[in-house]
């Protein structure tokens, strides 16, 4: 799948989360998704950025285009070098924090993606990749 990298933010602060959340508003508005899809993918992202940044200690985010069979989406590759997630089927149940959220974050950007993948290893971090593609 041919994937444009469209760049690269890092997420050290509460600001940083709300760059990605306009970096990603401005490339789901240039594939043209739909204000829907738009609403969707910033959401997600929303919530993995807050997470790297809070649980993560920080941590980066790659924001590609992608072309695949005549349609466009948008990809996020959320990484950070935190504790990582000893248990991810536990931290993907609703409801499940592991700090003072509500436990939807990981969930809830599951359900608002095309496509989601997590990977973590306990001492090493957590990487979070999620797709969009326009309707």
């Amino acid at each position: 799948m041919p994937a444009t990298k469209r760049g690269s933010l890092s997420i050290r602060s509460q600001d940083d989360v709300v760059g990605v959340r306009q970096a990603v508003r401005r490339a789901a508005v240039d594939i043209g998704l739909n204000l829907i899809d738009q609403t969707k993918i910033v959401t997600a992202a929303s919530e993995l950025a807050r997470n790297a940044f809070v649980y993560g200690r920080g941590g980066e985010v790659l924001i590609e285009d992608l072309q695949e069979s005549g349609r466009r989406g948008l990809r996020l590759s959320f990484e950070d070098h935190g504790p990582g997630i000893p248990d991810i089927q536990k931290a993907m149940t609703d409801g499940y924090t592991s700090g003072t959220g509500l436990g939807l974050g990981l969930g809830g950007a599951k359900r608002l993606s095309d496509e989601f993948q997590i990977f973590s290893e306990e001492g090493a971090g957590t990487r979070v990749v999620i797709t969009r593609w326009k309707s």
